[in-house]
């Protein structure tokens, strides 16, 4: 029998027939609790997306078995307790370079949708209502987009908004980037103040905590839009409720949530946020890509 990679939360038709010709047998089923501490010690490499969690404790039942590799199949690695699993001598690895796009699209999408109440008023027309004087709403050209992080995600967000016509500024922790010289860096505060649109492209650290919170939401213009396709945890959701209902934030639009599947009724019942359920990523192409790179990551480090 070969060498077993356990894809726990799925992985593309493409990637696993790849893997297959490799050698490696790909188990594609779920586990959870005691089933999951036993199957970890079996496998040469686990590929998770967002479902399943690494956290200590699994990470000390895998020691002495068979695991060598974890493999994240997407962008962020909060799901995974990294430096611990790395202490213990597991290779730790994410595919940063192919949803870029999907999740771009989706941050582009969110804010049409909230420039042009395309969120509601598909929830009011099937209620038999027509606003149609309710919905006046604003065009994205001429506007500014202000940036939270200028990674990949963030530059291919800043392309498709500077072709709509929008101005982008960015602030990120690294400093002002030789990339997309039309995009101007700013101060965080700059870009809270100066922003028509704010879009998130951050991961949440444990150390630094909530980054939009009531203090943000004050520096903000009023009547902004807000779009979080990054991790929920980085913008407050209280806070958010309560800039949502004084005005200060015109709508928000959300792909993740600071517990998923959410279970923050003011959130998902709220008439100004356009929801969605955690799929920037969740394209064809976006899935083939993440495969292809997961299988690279396989070759690198089992092979």
């Amino acid at each position: 029998m070969g060498k077993i990679i356990l894809a726990n939360d799925g992985i593309a038709a493409n990637a696993k027939a790849e893997l297959e010709s490799l050698g490696f047998v790909v188990d594609t089923n779920h586990y959870d609790g005691a089933e999951l501490d036993a199957k970890i010690r079996e496998v040469e490499c686990i590929i998770i997306r967002s479902a399943t969690k690494i956290r200590e404790d699994l990470i000390d039942k895998a020691v002495g078995g068979n695991l060598k590799l974890m493999i994240r199949a997407g962008v962020g690695l909060d799901n995974i307790d990294v430096k611990y699993a790395e202490s213990k001598g597991f290779v730790v690895r994410n595919t940063p370079f192919a949803s870029s796009p999907a999740v771009a699209e989706l941050a582009i999408a969110h804010m049409f949708s909230l420039a042009r109440y395309i969120y509601i008023s598909n929830v009011t027309m099937r209620n038999g209502e027509w606003n149609k004087k309710a919905y006046a709403g604003i065009e994205l050209g001429g506007k500014t987009l202000g940036l939270i992080g200028f990674g990949r995600i963030a530059r291919e967000t800043a392309k498709k908004a500077i072709a709509l016509g929008m101005k982008v500024i960015y602030t990120d922790i690294v400093g002002k980037s030789n990339l997309l010289p039309e995009c101007k860096f700013a101060s965080m505060n700059e870009v809270l103040a100066n922003s028509d649109f704010l879009s998130l492209h951050i991961p949440f650290i444990k150390e630094v905590g909530t980054v939009i919170g009531e203090k943000e939401f004050a520096k903000m213009k009023d009547g902004i839009f807000i779009i979080d396709t990054a991790r929920g945890k980085v913008v407050c959701e209280k806070a958010l409720i309560d800039a949502l209902d004084s005005g200060k934030v015109a709508a928000a639009a959300l792909d993740v949530f600071e517990e998923e599947p959410t279970k923050n009724e003011a959130i998902y019942t709220h008439p100004k946020i356009s929801l969605t359920p955690h799929i920037g990523a969740a394209t064809v192409e976006a899935q083939d890509r993440i495969g292809i790179e997961t299988v690279s990551v396989v070759k690198e480090v089992l092979l």
